[in-house]
C-alpha cells in the first residue's frame, strides 16, 4: 500500500502518452509540494504549461488537499480545475468524490503526489494508479518532516527500483 505504481522527479516527467496507453484520463493532484512550494499559491510557468498540455490533451484534473478551501481555492481557480479541500487523506472518501467530481471510473484516474502516506497510501487504498513526485521544495509543514523520516524507508526500496510497475 505505501508503493506508489511510477516514481518521477516532478510532474513534467510524467509519460503522459504511457498513461493515454493505460487508459488514464483524469488526475487527482496533491497542492503543497506538487503543484505549488509548501504554504505559496504561486504556480511556477512550467507547471501552468503542464497543466494546459495535459488539458489539451483530454486529461481532467483536480486537486485534492488536506489545506483549508480558501488556499486550495485561489490555486484551483487560477488552473482551472475543480478542487477538494480539507480531504482528510489518506482516508479514501476525498479521493472518491474527486473521482465522481471529474465524472470517471477509478480506473480511468491517477493520483499525483510528494506524500507516500498520504497521496500514495490513499490513491492505493481507493484502488487507484498512484504517482509520487519528488517535492517541488524542501520547506514543509512541520507535520510532514516527521513523515519524511519514515518515508526514507520506502524510497530506499524505490529508487533501487522494487515498485509495482
Amino acid at each position: 500500500m505505501l508503493y506508489p505504481d511510477l516514481y518521477v522527479n516532478s510532474l513534467l516527467d510524467i509519460p503522459l502518452g504511457q498513461l493515454q496507453e493505460k487508459n488514464i484520463k483524469a488526475f487527482i493532484l496533491d497542492l503543497d509540494n506538487t503543484i505549488t512550494e509548501w504554504n505559496s499559491n504561486d504556480i511556477r510557468e512550467e507547471i501552468g504549461t503542464w497543466f494546459a498540455s495535459i488539458r489539451s490533451q483530454g486529461f481532467k484534473a483536480c486537486i485534492l488537499s488536506n489545506n483549508g478551501e480558501e488556499r486550495v481555492l485561489q490555486v484551483a481557480e487560477s488552473l482551472g480545475i475543480p478542487f477538494i479541500s480539507r480531504a482528510q487523506k489518506p482516508r479514501r472518501g476525498g479521493f472518491h468524490r474527486a473521482v465522481s467530481l471529474m465524472g470517471v471510473k477509478p480506473e480511468e484516474t491517477a493520483v499525483i503526489g510528494d506524500q507516500i502516506f498520504t497521496d500514495v497510501l490513499g490513491g492505493n487504498r481507493a484502488g487507484l494508479y498512484t504517482i509520487l513526485v519528488v517535492p517541488i521544495a524542501r520547506r514543509e509543514f512541520v507535520g510532514t518532516k516527521f513523515s519524511r523520516a519514515m518515508e526514507y524507508f520506502v524510497l530506499r526500496r524505490l529508487q533501487r527500483g522494487r515498485h509495482r510497475e
